[in-house]
């Protein structure tokens, strides 16, 4: 009767502003842009939310308040910042499991890739992961082989990495590989469950069953291997500490809300 909206009475009486929206400051986008611009430089692999996680990371160091990643996203595509869309090859398996957990050290994967350096000499390497906050717990790296007791020496050290000085878990976790030679090995399966594992090994032609390492190798050679220097062996087998711990501290993972590993993992354990 009085014409009045009901929306714009209950705003007026909280308090809250009415009428048309602010429009956004395009100079405050321009200010933006060198920012976005150095990281996309130092991160060519990264896309639009990657880039804003990192940006904010920057930000909130420096005491300033994040960005919006719909903002970057205008920003990156009016600068032509944007990387071309991925579209993946389709496996002829469907896997329908779950191989993400809720915890930490409920689950541990593993699984092995090669590098092959530009004078042809071939780096392999395999690594423990942990399903929860994705973390790489320790590596092995040879020009040789992956053998069994290679694997064993990664069982120790991610145990230990985990636990302390612990001779078997505090409680079952799984260890989930694919059936690699050197992961199927009887005396590596056995040495497993002495530790307290209990081991898992994916269906034939099923990688998707152990998605979480096959997803590691493929952001770590999109966003590290592939963009650096690799004229010899010798020369990666130096890089690859300095590039796992790098994933470790600062790749953000969308599955993490945008935060590292580390970081996930510490605000997991002082929230209990």
């Amino acid at each position: 009767m009085l014409q009045v909206s009901r929306s714009n009475l209950i705003d007026r009486l909280q308090g809250r502003q009415t009428g048309r929206p602010v429009r956004y400051d395009m100079a405050a986008d321009e200010a933006l842009l060198p920012a976005i611009t150095s990281v996309c430089a130092k991160r060519a692999s990264n896309g639009y939310r990657r880039v804003t996680a990192r940006l904010n990371r920057l930000r909130r160091a420096a005491n300033e308040p994040p960005v919006n990643h719909k903002r970057i996203y205008r920003i990156m595509k009016q600068n032509e910042l944007l990387l071309p869309r991925y579209t993946g090859r389709v496996h002829e398996r469907c896997h329908n499991g779950t191989v993400i957990t809720l915890k930490s050290n409920l689950r541990w994967c593993s699984d092995g890739f090669e590098i092959r350096c530009w004078n042809n000499e071939v780096v392999r390497v395999a690594f423990s992961l942990d399903c929860c906050d994705r973390e790489v717990m320790r590596y092995v790296a040879t020009t040789a082989g992956i053998n069994g007791q290679m694997v064993q020496d990664l069982l120790v050290e991610s145990l230990e990495y985990r636990f302390g000085s612990s001779t078997r878990t505090p409680h079952p976790i799984e260890w989930l590989t694919d059936n690699g030679s050197c992961y199927i090995k009887k005396e590596t399966r056995d040495f497993a469950k002495e530790l307290g594992f209990v081991v898992c090994t994916t269906p034939v032609r099923s990688p998707q069953s152990n998605g979480m390492a096959e997803a590691f190798v493929k952001t770590f050679k999109r966003d590290y291997v592939y963009l650096n220097d690799l004229p010899d062996a010798q020369s990666v087998m130096r890089q690859l500490a300095h590039w796992i711990e790098d994933y470790n501290e600062t790749h953000p993972h969308k599955g993490l809300k945008m935060k590292s590993p580390r970081e996930y993992r510490a605000l997991s354990m002082s929230t209990g």
